[in-house]
Protein backbone atom coordinates (compact mmCIF):
# COMPACT_ATOMS: atom_id res chain seq x y z
CA UNK A 1 0.00 0.00 0.00
CA UNK A 2 1.28 3.43 0.28
CA UNK A 3 2.26 6.46 2.14
CA UNK A 4 0.79 9.46 3.72
CA UNK A 5 4.58 10.93 4.25
CA UNK A 6 7.81 9.22 4.33
CA UNK A 7 8.15 9.77 8.48
CA UNK A 8 4.46 8.27 8.77
CA UNK A 9 5.47 5.07 6.93
CA UNK A 10 8.51 4.66 8.44
CA UNK A 11 6.69 4.56 11.99
CA UNK A 12 4.63 2.22 10.35
CA UNK A 13 7.01 -0.41 9.22
CA UNK A 14 9.52 0.18 12.65
CA UNK A 15 6.43 -1.18 13.84
CA UNK A 16 5.88 -4.24 11.58
CA UNK A 17 9.85 -5.19 12.21
CA UNK A 18 9.18 -5.22 15.95
CA UNK A 19 6.33 -7.58 15.54
CA UNK A 20 8.25 -9.46 12.98
CA UNK A 21 11.42 -9.75 15.44
CA UNK A 22 -19.77 -16.41 -9.19
CA UNK A 23 -20.91 -14.11 -11.53
CA UNK A 24 -19.79 -12.35 -14.13
CA UNK A 25 -21.63 -9.50 -15.32
CA UNK A 26 -19.99 -6.18 -15.05
CA UNK A 27 -22.31 -3.80 -13.48
CA UNK A 28 -21.43 -0.40 -12.04
CA UNK A 29 -22.80 1.06 -9.57
CA UNK A 30 -21.89 4.73 -7.23
CA UNK A 31 -20.59 4.13 -3.51
CA UNK A 32 -23.10 5.63 -1.06
CA UNK A 33 -22.18 6.85 2.17
CA UNK A 34 -22.44 4.84 5.50
CA UNK A 35 -22.44 4.99 9.01
CA UNK A 36 -19.70 3.53 10.46
CA UNK A 37 -16.76 5.73 10.79
CA UNK A 38 -12.48 5.28 11.19
CA UNK A 39 -11.05 6.72 14.25
CA UNK A 40 -7.91 8.05 12.63
CA UNK A 41 -8.16 11.91 11.78
CA UNK A 42 -9.29 13.73 8.74
CA UNK A 43 -7.03 15.69 7.05
CA UNK A 44 -9.24 18.67 6.97
CA UNK A 45 -6.21 21.15 5.04
CA UNK A 46 -6.81 18.75 1.76
CA UNK A 47 -8.66 19.26 -1.35
CA UNK A 48 -10.45 16.22 -2.33
CA UNK A 49 -12.42 18.01 -5.15
CA UNK A 50 -10.06 16.69 -7.75
CA UNK A 51 -10.05 13.09 -6.28
CA UNK A 52 -12.16 10.53 -7.93
CA UNK A 53 -12.03 7.09 -7.02
CA UNK A 54 -13.07 3.18 -9.09
CA UNK A 55 -12.75 0.02 -7.37
CA UNK A 56 -12.94 -3.31 -9.11
CA UNK A 57 -14.59 -6.75 -7.14
CA UNK A 58 -14.71 -9.96 -8.49
CA UNK A 59 -17.82 -10.77 -7.39
CA UNK A 60 -20.64 -8.31 -5.97
CA UNK A 61 -21.98 -7.49 -1.99
CA UNK A 62 -23.15 -10.83 -1.73
CA UNK A 63 -19.24 -12.00 -1.11
CA UNK A 64 -18.19 -11.31 2.39
CA UNK A 65 -14.62 -10.82 0.61
CA UNK A 66 -15.78 -8.19 -1.84
CA UNK A 67 -18.65 -6.52 0.51
CA UNK A 68 -15.49 -6.16 3.30
CA UNK A 69 -13.65 -3.86 0.06
CA UNK A 70 -17.22 -2.14 -0.98
CA UNK A 71 -18.13 -1.60 2.53
CA UNK A 72 -14.76 0.16 3.98
CA UNK A 73 -15.37 2.21 0.66
CA UNK A 74 -18.16 3.62 1.72
CA UNK A 75 -17.13 4.26 4.96
CA UNK A 76 -13.73 6.19 3.72
CA UNK A 77 -16.17 8.29 1.28
CA UNK A 78 -18.48 9.74 3.95
CA UNK A 79 -15.66 10.55 6.25
CA UNK A 80 -13.75 12.24 3.35
CA UNK A 81 -16.99 14.02 2.58
CA UNK A 82 -17.01 12.67 -1.37
CA UNK A 83 -19.54 13.02 -3.39
CA UNK A 84 -21.17 9.85 -4.86
CA UNK A 85 -20.20 10.98 -8.71
CA UNK A 86 -16.58 10.60 -6.75
CA UNK A 87 -16.97 6.63 -6.17
CA UNK A 88 -17.27 4.41 -8.69
CA UNK A 89 -17.24 0.59 -8.36
CA UNK A 90 -17.73 -2.16 -10.44
CA UNK A 91 -18.72 -5.64 -9.42
CA UNK A 92 -18.53 -8.80 -11.27
CA UNK A 93 -15.59 -8.42 -12.88
CA UNK A 94 -13.72 -11.53 -13.72
CA UNK A 95 -9.63 -12.64 -13.71
CA UNK A 96 -9.95 -12.16 -17.31
CA UNK A 97 -9.49 -9.32 -20.15
CA UNK A 98 -12.73 -7.58 -18.43
CA UNK A 99 -10.32 -6.61 -15.76
CA UNK A 100 -8.19 -4.76 -17.59
CA UNK A 101 -11.28 -3.21 -20.08
CA UNK A 102 -12.79 -2.13 -16.53
CA UNK A 103 -9.88 -0.72 -15.69
CA UNK A 104 -9.85 1.16 -18.56
CA UNK A 105 -13.34 2.50 -18.33
CA UNK A 106 -12.79 3.36 -14.91
CA UNK A 107 -9.54 5.48 -16.09
CA UNK A 108 -11.67 7.13 -19.15
CA UNK A 109 -14.28 7.95 -16.66
CA UNK A 110 -11.96 10.43 -14.72
CA UNK A 111 -10.69 8.12 -11.89
CA UNK A 112 -7.23 9.03 -10.87
CA UNK A 113 -7.18 5.98 -8.42
CA UNK A 114 -8.10 2.41 -9.45
CA UNK A 115 -8.52 -0.24 -6.63
CA UNK A 116 -9.28 -4.06 -7.19
CA UNK A 117 -9.58 -6.46 -4.67
CA UNK A 118 -8.82 -10.08 -6.10
CA UNK A 119 -5.18 -11.84 -6.73
CA UNK A 120 -5.99 -12.58 -10.50
CA UNK A 121 -6.85 -8.91 -11.62
CA UNK A 122 -3.43 -7.65 -11.11
CA UNK A 123 -2.09 -8.41 -14.37
CA UNK A 124 -4.26 -6.92 -15.58
CA UNK A 125 -4.14 -3.82 -13.40
CA UNK A 126 -0.48 -3.51 -14.35
CA UNK A 127 -0.99 -3.40 -18.07
CA UNK A 128 -3.78 -0.33 -17.29
CA UNK A 129 -0.79 0.88 -15.49
CA UNK A 130 1.55 1.11 -18.24
CA UNK A 131 -1.50 2.55 -20.77
CA UNK A 132 -2.52 5.17 -17.85
CA UNK A 133 0.47 6.87 -16.10
CA UNK A 134 -1.20 9.46 -14.62
CA UNK A 135 -3.62 7.28 -12.90
CA UNK A 136 -2.80 5.48 -9.79
CA UNK A 137 -3.41 1.58 -9.64
CA UNK A 138 -3.58 0.14 -6.57
CA UNK A 139 -4.02 -3.65 -6.08
CA UNK A 140 -4.97 -6.03 -2.87
CA UNK A 141 -2.95 -9.42 -2.31
CA UNK A 142 -0.45 -8.86 -5.35
CA UNK A 143 3.01 -9.78 -5.35
CA UNK A 144 4.72 -8.06 -8.12
CA UNK A 145 4.64 -4.15 -7.80
CA UNK A 146 8.17 -3.76 -5.91
CA UNK A 147 9.88 -5.64 -8.77
CA UNK A 148 7.33 -4.61 -11.94
CA UNK A 149 9.15 -0.71 -11.71
CA UNK A 150 5.99 0.76 -12.76
CA UNK A 151 5.48 4.36 -10.89
CA UNK A 152 2.08 4.48 -10.60
CA UNK A 153 1.00 0.36 -9.72
CA UNK A 154 0.95 -0.46 -6.28
CA UNK A 155 0.51 -3.76 -4.25
CA UNK A 156 -1.44 -3.66 -0.70
CA UNK A 157 -1.84 -5.99 2.05
CA UNK A 158 -2.33 -6.69 6.07
CA UNK A 159 -0.88 -8.43 8.45
CA UNK A 160 -3.72 -10.55 9.13
CA UNK A 161 -2.45 -13.54 9.93
CA UNK A 162 -2.21 -11.63 13.55
CA UNK A 163 -6.20 -11.23 13.18
CA UNK A 164 -6.56 -15.19 12.66
CA UNK A 165 -4.54 -15.77 15.22
CA UNK A 166 -6.81 -13.83 17.81
CA UNK A 167 -9.65 -15.33 16.64
CA UNK A 168 -7.61 -18.24 17.23
CA UNK A 169 -7.37 -17.94 20.37
CA UNK A 170 -11.30 -17.52 20.47
CA UNK A 171 -11.61 -20.54 19.18
CA UNK A 172 -9.48 -22.40 21.48
CA UNK A 173 -11.11 -20.59 24.60
CA UNK A 174 -14.27 -22.79 23.27
CA UNK A 175 -12.45 -25.76 23.00
CA UNK A 176 -11.28 -25.63 26.23
CA UNK A 177 -15.07 -24.98 27.41
CA UNK A 178 -16.32 -27.79 25.73
CA UNK A 179 -13.60 -29.96 27.13
CA UNK A 180 -14.64 -28.76 30.75
CA UNK A 181 -17.80 -29.27 29.94
CA UNK A 182 -17.92 -32.96 28.92
CA UNK A 183 -19.21 -32.01 25.91
CA UNK A 184 -15.80 -33.45 24.44
CA UNK A 185 -12.72 -35.09 25.56
CA UNK A 186 -9.65 -32.94 24.93
CA UNK A 187 -8.21 -35.69 21.99
CA UNK A 188 -12.05 -34.73 20.02
CA UNK A 189 -11.06 -30.85 19.98
CA UNK A 190 -11.10 -31.10 16.07
CA UNK A 191 -11.57 -27.55 13.96
CA UNK A 192 -12.71 -28.07 10.86
CA UNK A 193 -11.00 -25.33 8.43
CA UNK A 194 -12.44 -24.37 4.86
CA UNK A 195 -10.28 -22.81 2.58
CA UNK A 196 -10.59 -21.89 -1.16
CA UNK A 197 -7.44 -22.66 -2.67
CA UNK A 198 -4.17 -24.10 -1.20
CA UNK A 199 -2.47 -21.15 -1.86
CA UNK A 200 -0.37 -19.13 0.75
CA UNK A 201 -2.49 -16.30 1.22
CA UNK A 202 -5.28 -19.61 2.70
CA UNK A 203 -2.34 -21.45 4.30
CA UNK A 204 -0.81 -18.30 6.04
CA UNK A 205 -4.23 -18.14 7.95
CA UNK A 206 -5.23 -21.19 8.78
CA UNK A 207 -1.74 -22.00 10.28
CA UNK A 208 -1.75 -19.06 12.17
CA UNK A 209 -5.38 -19.60 13.35
CA UNK A 210 -4.07 -23.09 14.33
CA UNK A 211 -1.23 -21.41 16.36
CA UNK A 212 -3.87 -19.09 18.30
CA UNK A 213 -6.22 -21.99 19.24
CA UNK A 214 -3.14 -24.14 19.82
CA UNK A 215 -1.51 -21.37 22.17
CA UNK A 216 -4.97 -21.64 25.10
CA UNK A 217 -6.18 -25.58 24.15
CA UNK A 218 -2.50 -27.57 23.70
CA UNK A 219 -4.74 -30.51 22.57
CA UNK A 220 -6.38 -28.77 19.37
CA UNK A 221 -6.03 -30.85 15.85
CA UNK A 222 -7.56 -29.56 12.47
CA UNK A 223 -8.70 -30.83 9.35
CA UNK A 224 -8.49 -28.41 6.10
CA UNK A 225 -10.63 -29.09 2.71
CA UNK A 226 -10.52 -26.92 0.08
CA UNK A 227 -13.39 -25.67 -2.15
CA UNK A 228 -11.70 -24.62 -5.37
CA UNK A 229 -13.65 -21.71 -5.34
CA UNK A 230 -13.35 -17.95 -3.44
CA UNK A 231 -17.34 -17.89 -3.39
CA UNK A 232 -19.24 -21.11 -3.69
CA UNK A 233 -22.47 -21.15 -1.31
CA UNK A 234 -23.47 -24.45 -1.91
CA UNK A 235 -19.79 -25.57 -1.89
CA UNK A 236 -19.07 -24.13 0.97
CA UNK A 237 -22.02 -25.21 3.16
CA UNK A 238 -21.27 -29.17 1.85
CA UNK A 239 -17.33 -28.48 3.18
CA UNK A 240 -19.03 -27.51 6.49
CA UNK A 241 -21.22 -30.46 6.62
CA UNK A 242 -18.92 -32.92 5.53
CA UNK A 243 -16.32 -31.37 8.35
CA UNK A 244 -18.71 -31.64 11.02
CA UNK A 245 -19.64 -35.67 9.69
CA UNK A 246 -15.97 -36.46 10.22
CA UNK A 247 -16.06 -35.44 13.77
CA UNK A 248 -14.80 -31.69 13.53
CA UNK A 249 -16.55 -29.71 16.55
CA UNK A 250 -15.78 -25.74 15.57
CA UNK A 251 -15.83 -24.49 12.09
CA UNK A 252 -13.79 -21.54 10.63
CA UNK A 253 -13.08 -20.51 7.20
CA UNK A 254 -10.68 -18.85 4.54
CA UNK A 255 -13.72 -18.64 1.81
CA UNK A 256 -15.97 -15.22 1.07
CA UNK A 257 -20.39 -17.04 1.55
CA UNK A 258 -22.35 -17.38 4.16
CA UNK A 259 -22.33 -20.98 3.53
CA UNK A 260 -20.26 -22.46 5.93
CA UNK A 261 -21.85 -20.01 9.04
CA UNK A 262 -25.36 -20.91 8.23
CA UNK A 263 -24.78 -24.97 8.23
CA UNK A 264 -23.20 -24.61 11.25
CA UNK A 265 -26.06 -22.73 13.18
CA UNK A 266 -27.83 -25.74 11.64
CA UNK A 267 -25.60 -28.20 13.37
CA UNK A 268 -25.42 -26.03 16.39
CA UNK A 269 -21.69 -26.37 16.05
CA UNK A 270 -19.45 -23.16 17.02
CA UNK A 271 -17.91 -20.94 14.01
CA UNK A 272 -15.56 -18.31 13.92
CA UNK A 273 -15.91 -16.20 10.31
CA UNK A 274 -14.31 -13.87 8.31
CA UNK A 275 -14.56 -10.47 6.98
CA UNK A 276 -17.88 -9.95 8.57
CA UNK A 277 -19.65 -10.46 11.68
CA UNK A 278 -22.13 -13.53 11.16
CA UNK A 279 -23.84 -13.26 14.69
CA UNK A 280 -26.91 -12.43 12.93
CA UNK A 281 -26.74 -15.79 11.02
CA UNK A 282 -25.80 -17.45 13.76
CA UNK A 283 -26.45 -16.23 16.90
CA UNK A 284 -26.24 -19.78 19.05
CA UNK A 285 -23.06 -20.58 16.91
CA UNK A 286 -21.12 -17.69 15.79
CA UNK A 287 -17.89 -16.44 18.16
CA UNK A 288 -16.59 -13.79 16.13
CA UNK A 289 -14.43 -12.93 12.92
CA UNK A 290 -11.31 -11.66 11.79
CA UNK A 291 -11.03 -8.98 8.79
CA UNK A 292 -8.77 -6.47 7.19
CA UNK A 293 -10.40 -3.29 7.24
CA UNK A 294 -9.21 -1.20 4.21
CA UNK A 295 -10.57 1.87 4.74
CA UNK A 296 -6.76 3.26 5.85
CA UNK A 297 -5.13 2.19 2.97
CA UNK A 298 -7.92 3.83 0.92
CA UNK A 299 -7.58 6.94 3.46
CA UNK A 300 -3.50 6.92 2.50
CA UNK A 301 -3.91 6.40 -1.23
CA UNK A 302 -6.75 9.55 -1.52
CA UNK A 303 -4.99 11.93 0.78
CA UNK A 304 -2.00 11.10 -1.45
CA UNK A 305 -2.97 11.89 -4.69
CA UNK A 306 -4.96 14.48 -3.15
CA UNK A 307 -1.70 16.38 -2.02
CA UNK A 308 0.27 15.25 -4.98
CA UNK A 309 2.24 12.66 -3.22
CA UNK A 310 4.49 9.79 -4.33
CA UNK A 311 3.74 6.22 -2.00
CA UNK A 312 5.05 3.09 -1.83
CA UNK A 313 5.04 0.50 -4.07
CA UNK A 314 3.58 -1.84 -1.52
CA UNK A 315 2.16 -1.30 1.79
CA UNK A 316 1.18 -3.57 4.84
CA UNK A 317 -1.29 -2.57 7.23
CA UNK A 318 -0.89 -4.13 11.25
CA UNK A 319 -3.17 -3.75 14.41
CA UNK A 320 -1.24 -0.16 14.94
CA UNK A 321 -2.46 1.26 11.62
CA UNK A 322 -6.42 -0.45 12.65
CA UNK A 323 -5.88 -2.37 9.33
CA UNK A 324 -6.53 -6.05 11.09
CA UNK A 325 -9.07 -5.93 13.34
CA UNK A 326 -11.72 -8.27 14.82
CA UNK A 327 -15.73 -7.88 14.86
CA UNK A 328 -17.75 -7.95 17.97
CA UNK A 329 -17.60 -10.89 20.12
CA UNK A 330 -20.74 -12.54 20.17
CA UNK A 331 -20.77 -12.93 24.50
CA UNK A 332 -23.40 -15.19 23.93
CA UNK A 333 -21.68 -18.47 22.59
CA UNK A 334 -17.81 -17.22 23.56
CA UNK A 335 -16.35 -18.90 26.26
CA UNK A 336 -15.89 -17.08 29.78
CA UNK A 337 -12.15 -15.29 29.82
CA UNK A 338 -12.12 -14.96 25.99
CA UNK A 339 -11.89 -10.98 25.62
CA UNK A 340 -9.50 -11.07 28.55
CA UNK A 341 -7.42 -13.50 26.35
CA UNK A 342 -7.49 -11.50 23.32
CA UNK A 343 -6.33 -8.33 24.86
CA UNK A 344 -3.63 -10.11 26.42
CA UNK A 345 -2.06 -10.92 22.92
CA UNK A 346 -2.78 -7.96 21.53
CA UNK A 347 -1.02 -6.12 24.17
CA UNK A 348 2.11 -8.76 23.28
CA UNK A 349 1.77 -8.50 19.98
CA UNK A 350 1.89 -4.57 20.23
CA UNK A 351 5.00 -4.79 21.91
CA UNK A 352 6.37 -7.07 20.25
CA UNK A 353 6.39 -9.52 22.62
CA UNK A 354 4.63 -12.15 20.89
CA UNK A 355 5.49 -13.47 16.91
CA UNK A 356 2.68 -15.74 15.65
CA UNK A 357 5.06 -18.00 14.01
CA UNK A 358 7.71 -18.39 16.75
CA UNK A 359 9.12 -21.29 15.66
CA UNK A 360 9.67 -22.60 19.13
CA UNK A 361 5.99 -22.97 18.64
CA UNK A 362 5.60 -25.59 15.74
CA UNK A 363 7.10 -28.13 14.64
CA UNK A 364 7.29 -29.85 10.68
CA UNK A 365 7.40 -33.43 10.32
CA UNK A 366 8.16 -33.41 14.25
CA UNK A 367 11.13 -31.31 13.62
CA UNK A 368 11.29 -27.38 14.72
CA UNK A 369 12.14 -24.83 11.75
CA UNK A 370 15.45 -23.42 11.85
CA UNK A 371 15.47 -22.27 8.08
CA UNK A 372 13.12 -21.54 5.51
CA UNK A 373 13.74 -20.58 1.78
CA UNK A 374 10.48 -18.68 0.52
CA UNK A 375 9.12 -17.81 -3.04
CA UNK A 376 8.91 -13.92 -2.52
CA UNK A 377 10.18 -12.75 -5.32
CA UNK A 378 7.55 -12.76 -8.13
CA UNK A 379 9.35 -14.27 -11.20
CA UNK A 380 7.96 -16.84 -14.11
CA UNK A 381 10.01 -19.60 -11.86
CA UNK A 382 8.00 -19.69 -8.90
CA UNK A 383 11.15 -21.14 -6.62
CA UNK A 384 12.22 -20.36 -3.34
CA UNK A 385 14.50 -17.35 -3.12
CA UNK A 386 14.25 -15.80 0.59
CA UNK A 387 15.30 -16.95 3.91
CA UNK A 388 12.63 -15.92 6.09
CA UNK A 389 13.16 -16.89 9.34
CA UNK A 390 14.46 -14.05 11.53
CA UNK A 391 15.46 -13.89 15.35
CA UNK A 392 13.21 -17.87 15.52
CA UNK A 393 10.50 -16.77 14.04
CA UNK A 394 8.76 -16.69 9.95
CA UNK A 395 8.50 -12.98 8.97
CA UNK A 396 5.61 -13.19 7.21
CA UNK A 397 4.37 -10.05 5.24
CA UNK A 398 7.35 -8.30 6.00
CA UNK A 399 7.45 -5.32 3.71
CA UNK A 400 11.52 -4.43 4.04
CA UNK A 401 12.89 -5.87 0.99
CA UNK A 402 10.03 -8.80 0.68
CA UNK A 403 6.63 -8.01 0.49
CA UNK A 404 3.10 -7.18 2.25
CA UNK A 405 1.20 -10.28 0.83
CA UNK A 406 1.40 -13.83 2.66
CA UNK A 407 3.98 -16.43 1.38
CA UNK A 408 3.71 -18.88 4.36
CA UNK A 409 3.10 -21.89 2.23
CA UNK A 410 4.24 -25.10 4.58
CA UNK A 411 1.80 -27.56 4.48
CA UNK A 412 1.15 -28.40 6.93
CA UNK A 413 3.07 -27.63 10.60
CA UNK A 414 2.08 -30.85 12.85
CA UNK A 415 -1.46 -30.81 14.09
CA UNK A 416 -2.74 -30.10 10.83
CA UNK A 417 -4.07 -32.42 7.92
CA UNK A 418 -5.84 -32.25 4.63
CA UNK A 419 -9.22 -34.10 4.49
Amino acid sequence: MKKFLALLLAAVLLFAFAACGGKTEDTTTTAAGSSEESTAPVATDVDYSKVKIGLICLHDENSTYDNNFIQALKDTQEKLGLSDDQVLIKTNIPEDDKCLSAAQELADAGCNIVFADSFGHEGFLKQAAEEFPEVQFCHATGTSAKTAGIKNFHNAFASIYEGRYLAGIAAGMKLNEMIEDGKIKAEEAVIGYIGAYDYAEVVSGFTSFFLGARSVCESATMKVTYTKSWFDIALEREAALSLINDGCVLISQHADSEGAPKACEEKGVPNVAYNIDTTSMGPNTAIISSKINWSPYYELVINAVAKGEEFAADWCGTLATESVQLTKLNEAVAAKGTQEAIDEAVAKLEKGELNVFDTDTFTVDGKKLDSYMADVIPDEKFEADTEVIKDGAFCESDVEGMRSAPYFDIKYIDGITEK
